[in-house]
């Protein structure tokens, strides 16, 4: 799964943060969600516009950022 065509950073857009593609979602607030527990059907709930891929996507996002931290070669 490539997170380039779901997540995007706009300039002047929630602080140049990560975003998911045609949101203002960030990665950092799905995580979030994901973290205190929400599920990413309760995600989607209450964020339509958010798909499973979106959430996805955000998770592959930060593991790879994650990973580039850990080994930056």
């Amino acid at each position: 799964m490539s997170t380039a065509s779901e997540i995007e950073v706009r300039p002047g857009v929630r602080g140049d943060k990560p975003d998911i593609v045609g949101t203002r979602i960030t990665v950092y607030d799905v995580l979030d969600y994901l973290a205190a527990g929400m599920s990413s059907e309760q995600i989607i709930v209450d964020f339509p516009e958010l798909t499973d891929g979106s959430i996805r996507a955000a998770l592959k996002f930060a593991a790879d950022r994650e990973r580039r931290l850990v080994n930056p070669s």
